[in-house]
């Protein structure tokens, strides 16, 4: 499947190959630790998240995976 922006369909494609890599020859035989696939999912979520700006799709009552930037402005 491609990405939401053509130019981050590659991206897209490197962070679901490390992710399947790393689910399949470690997760699943107990070896959790690490994160070897997150400097690729950091640059594909900017690449969606300036292609979703670009062409001006809605967002708004959507949150990005990752820690919010106006976190508690809005809470009770």
């Amino acid at each position: 499947m491609n990405s939401v922006g053509e130019a981050c369909t590659e991206l897209k494609r490197e962070y679901d190959q490390c992710f399947n890599r790393w689910f399949a020859e470690k997760f699943l035989k107990g070896e959790s630790a690490g994160d070897p696939c997150g400097q690729l999912f950091k640059r594909y979520q900017l690449c969606v998240q300036k292609a979703i700006k670009e062409k001006d799709i809605p967002i708004e009552g959507l949150e990005f995976m990752g820690p919010s930037k106006g976190k508690g402005e809005n809470s009770s």
